[in-house]
């Protein structure tokens, strides 16, 4: 009987630390560590931004045009490094305008919109990410879709 309450008793002690070791499963990783931190979203986001501001498609665009120039470009890709890190997971902060604001004069059509996701797609292809955080990616981008693209509704 004594060697039963004592085999009880031990099995009762090891259920609150099985609890808590399961409580304390590492939680799942986010987007941006998956990606590889900030000097992989940055490695992206600078050959990104090296293809759209030669794109002739989206170049074609006046209101687009007329806002590349190369200081403009740097500042740029900061601001994208630290918005793509923070809509991530990552501890950035954006501080720039939100989309609606930011792209407000540029009348940014549909075909410059799929040029756009066209160089995007490339340089996630170009730094090997892989399928499903690619998917993420640009769910993420299309969700801006409706404050960048004039006319476009909300999905």
């Amino acid at each position: 009987m004594r060697r039963s309450v004592l085999v009880l008793g031990a099995v009762l002690a090891l259920i609150p630390v099985s609890a808590a070791a399961q409580a304390q499963k590492p939680a799942a990783r986010s987007l941006y560590e998956r990606l590889g931190g900030l000097y992989n979203v940055a490695a992206v986001v600078d050959d990104f931004i090296d293809r759209i501001y030669v794109n002739a498609t989206i170049n074609a665009n006046p209101a687009i045009a007329k806002v590349r120039k190369a200081e403009r470009k740097a500042g740029l890709k900061v601001h994208l490094t630290n918005q793509v890190c923070m809509v991530t997971g990552g501890p950035c902060k954006y501080a720039g305008l939100d989309m609606k604001a930011a792209h407000k004069d540029f009348g940014l059509a549909e075909k410059e919109w799929q040029a756009l996701l066209a160089d995007f797609k490339a340089t996630l292809g170009k730094f090997g990410v892989p399928a499903p955080e690619q998917k993420e990616l640009i769910d993420i981008v299309n969700s801006t879709k409706p404050d960048i693209v004039a006319g476009s509704a909300a999905k």
